[in-house]
């Protein structure tokens, strides 16, 4: 009786845990979550359009992005990639610093991560990030993750500024009190 009751219990797990994800730590999500919104996402490309139009009459270019946005744009361009290296993102823009949080998964095992970074402009008037620090939980960091986050924000930008961004050059980039400031000029 014993032996079939343990039988049935190994049996049961075996069944089981293929459905199931283990969490296994990682930092915390700040307190206060980010909404993700359509609204949001369409309010970014609005705003980059006005500020271009105001930029073409002169020559200056002001764009200012909200947690909100930024986490919004980066939750939808996510969904479009079919093994994306975190879900459920989460942008703060703190003290100077780029902060996003996230859900990766490695098999059955799931952690929360967070990649800091700083933004500024380099010598071309483009986006350029230093990656100041990444924990992906107990998860070893993936391979070519500068590279990866580079390419993720660089392409969050090209895509938000559309054919516009080979006409800007950016002077300043601000990260401030849950803001972006995107300084620069028509080329």
């Amino acid at each position: 009786m014993k032996r079939t009751r343990i039988s049935l219990i190994l049996l049961i797990m075996l069944i089981f845990i293929p459905a199931c994800t283990i969490f296994v730590g990682g930092p915390d999500y700040p307190d206060t979550p980010i909404a993700v919104s359509t609204e949001a996402f369409i309010s970014l490309q609005d705003e980059i359009k006005a500020a271009v139009s105001a930029g073409a009459i002169n020559g200056e270019v002001t764009i200012i992005m909200s947690e909100v946005q930024l986490t919004s744009y980066l939750a939808f361009k996510l969904t479009t990639d079919s093994t994306p290296m975190f879900t459920d993102p989460q942008v703060y823009l703190r003290d100077g610093q780029m902060r996003i949080f996230g859900k990766t998964q490695q098999g059955y095992f799931a952690a929360n991560m967070r990649i800091v970074l700083t933004v500024g402009p380099d010598e071309n008037g483009n986006p350029e990030l230093q990656l100041t620090s990444a924990d992906f939980g107990p998860f070893p960091l993936p391979d070519g993750l500068n590279k990866a986050i580079t390419a993720i924000i660089e392409e969050a930008y090209t895509g938000a500024l559309g054919p516009v961004a080979t006409g800007f050059r950016i002077t300043t980039i601000t990260i401030a009190d849950g803001l972006m400031m995107i300084n620069g000029k028509i080329r």
